[in-house]
């Protein structure tokens, strides 16, 4: 039983440590960052408009629902969306298009905002700011898999 409740207390201060260390650097770091990531899929870029366009899709990437509003839509080229109702983080993302031959490159950048500092402390070391990005090209292109054009 001594050895439970000590494996306890070690446990609550390593916790205490670590909050307070990320409070403490996350308030040293900018509320602001930028993370992109840049993939070709072979696919027109109206197919993969149209996913990006999905709601489904959004709500696959694995982030729970995040209510945005697009705030630029030229098909099938470019679509900036931005983030809006949340009081922890913010900020838009943009997705751009170009044709390749056999495919469309896509680029997604996030232009993203942390406010709390340990939340931000956390996306710059724990969880990083490309984790989003990366879970949504992954249900992309599951999602062109499962439905061949």
């Amino acid at each position: 039983m001594e050895i439970l409740v000590g494996l306890v207390g070690v446990l609550v201060a390593i916790a205490v440590v670590l909050l307070v260390v990320g409070i403490v650097v996350g308030r040293s770091l900018p509320v602001a960052h930028v993370a992109s990531r840049a993939v070709t899929f072979p696919a027109a870029p109206e197919r993969i408009w149209d996913a990006i366009n999905d709601p489904a899709l959004m709500r696959s990437r694995g982030v729970g629902d995040v209510n945005f509003e697009t705030i630029e839509s030229a098909p099938p080229r470019r679509l900036v969306r931005r983030v809006v109702g949340e009081s922890s983080f913010g900020g838009t993302w943009t997705c751009e298009l170009q044709p390749e031959a056999g495919g469309t490159s896509l680029v997604i950048t996030e232009n993203g905002e942390v406010y709390n500092a340990f939340f931000r402390f956390m996306s710059r070391y724990i969880v990083g700011h490309h984790r989003t990005i990366d879970s949504f090209i992954w249900a992309l292109r599951k999602h062109l898999e499962a439905a061949p054009a």
